[in-house]
This record gives C-alpha cells, sequence and structure tokens, in this order.
C-alpha cells in the first residue's frame, strides 16, 4: 500500500526525523536500558524468554511489539482509500498523534513504570517509520541505521568508481542522516539523565516544529499551483481588452 505521506521529505526534514529517531532510541536506553525504535531485540528476547519458560518477562518484551505493530496498523488504515477521501492530510494526524502521546509522557512522573515508556515510544516510532519512507528521491528510515548505512556506502562506492554526480549527492545526504541520528542521540542521552521522563517533551517540541513546517510547505505548494493555474488559463483565454 501506498504511504499516507504522498510528498518526499526534504534533507533539512530528514535530518529532523533522524534527531527524532536518535533521540527516542537513547531516550529509552537511558530510562529502561532498552532500544524500542527497532524491535529486533525485543522479537529475540521474548524467543529467549519463551526458551527459558519465563512467562512474565516473556510478556513485558511482547507489549512493546504488539505497540508497534498498532503503529503500523494506524497508518495503514490512514491510508485506506475511504479514509483519505474524508481526510485531507493523513500525514498530520499522524504526526499530531506522535507530539500529543510524547507530550503526554513528558508529564508523567519519574516513577512511571517502565513499560509503559517503552510502549508509548515504541507506538510512537512505529507511526514515524511507516509515515516518512522516502528522503528526495531514495528509500531511507528515520529510526535506524543499518539501511542508511548500506546506502551511504553503496552510494559512496558508485561516486568513487563512476563518479556520478547523482551518488555523490546520495551520499551526503545519508551522511547528513546518520550525522542527525547521531547528534539526536547523544542530546538525548545528556537531557534524559538530567531530566528522566520529562525528557520526552523536546522530541515532541521538534515533531510539532515539524508539522508547521509540512503546513508551510503545502499552501507554498497551493499557492504555486493556484498561480500556475491563473496564468495557463490568463494564457489559454486572454481578457478582452477592448473594454
Amino acid at each position: 500500500m501506498t504511504g499516507i505521506r504522498t510528498r518526499p521529505e526534504t534533507l533539512g526534514m530528514g535530518m529532523l526525523l533522524a534527531a527524532v529517531g536518535g533521540y527516542l532510541d537513547a531516550y529509552t536506553f537511558v530510562l529502561d536500558r532498552v532500544f524500542a525504535n527497532a524491535q529486533t531485540g525485543n522479537v529475540v528476547l521474548l524467543a529467549v524468554d519463551l526458551s527459558d519458560r519465563q512467562w512474565h518477562a516473556a510478556t513485558t518484551r511482547l507489549v512493546p511489539i504488539v505497540a508497534f505493530l498498532l503503529g503500523v496498523i494506524v497508518v495503514e488504515a490512514l491510508g485506506l482509500t475511504g479514509v483519505r477521501q474524508r481526510m485531507r492530510h493523513p500525514a498530520r494526524i499522524a504526526l499530531a498523534t506522535e507530539v500529543v502521546l510524547l507530550a503526554i509522557l513528558a508529564t508523567l512522573p519519574d516513577s512511571t513504570p517502565d513499560w509503559i515508556i517503552t510502549t508509548t515510544v515504541s507506538f510512537v516510532a512505529a507511526v514515524q517509520f511507516a509515515t516518512f519512507r522516502t528522503l528526495v528521491d531514495t528509500p531511507y528510515t528515520t529510526l535506524l541505521t543499518s539501511g542508511n548505512l548500506r546506502a551511504l556506502v553503496e552510494s559512496a562506492h558508485r561516486w568513487l568508481v563512476t563518479r556520478d554526480s547523482g551518488s555523490a549527492r546520495h551520499t551526503q545526504r545519508f551522511a547528513a542522516v546518520l550525522f542527525a541520528f547521531a547528534a539526536g542521540a547523544l542530546v538525548g542521552a545528556v537531557i534524559t539523565r538530567h531530566a528522566d521522563v520529562a525528557a520526552a517533551a523536546v522530541p515532541a517540541g521538534l515533531l510539532a516544529v515539524l508539522m508547521v513546517w509540512l503546513m508551510l510547505q503545502t499552501r507554498a505548494i497551493e499557492r504555486r499551483a493556484a498561480a500556475t493555474g491563473d496564468a495557463d488559463r490568463s494564457t489559454a483565454e486572454p481578457r478582452d481588452r477592448t473594454s
């Protein structure tokens, strides 16, 4: 199914989203010693706990996995034809959901159970993962580094071998996104150590900025389209200047 975001992210947007992804990973690791963005670790630990018959531990691993799946399902539901016809900007709804959940999380006390934090971040991460998929003209992810590292090495190799300008641009973009992810993780670790659970306010604020950015971008595109349409009509049907 086509994602709910129909336009690709600019480099600036991709870097902002990657910074949020790195921040959230550092946030949950500092608080709970878990990574809530990617579910690979949770799936492996779930299997290990099941093999040891540690049923309670297995349940704690399963909860964030289910939350991640629900996040993807929500985005897929927003992309259904009937839903899209009733909602003009489903990507904004997805972003608003992320902002609200992280803002609520930031208001919770430091004694909040770990599973609530991990589950909330897993859901938010899934929504972001499923919504934002294309950096300018290339698939990417804002939550994981493995795929972006592979794309960086591949494009850098093509650039060095063929001197292709397109590969050079891809190399620079992926390098910038990876840097933003690492910077977000660094900032997230520092702030979370000082602010604890309330540190979730930072990614909530960054995503709110992104939502405003998207709205301004959409309005600019609509204005250009309207201006182009008016110009086309005036060219096709010139006004009667005799009156």
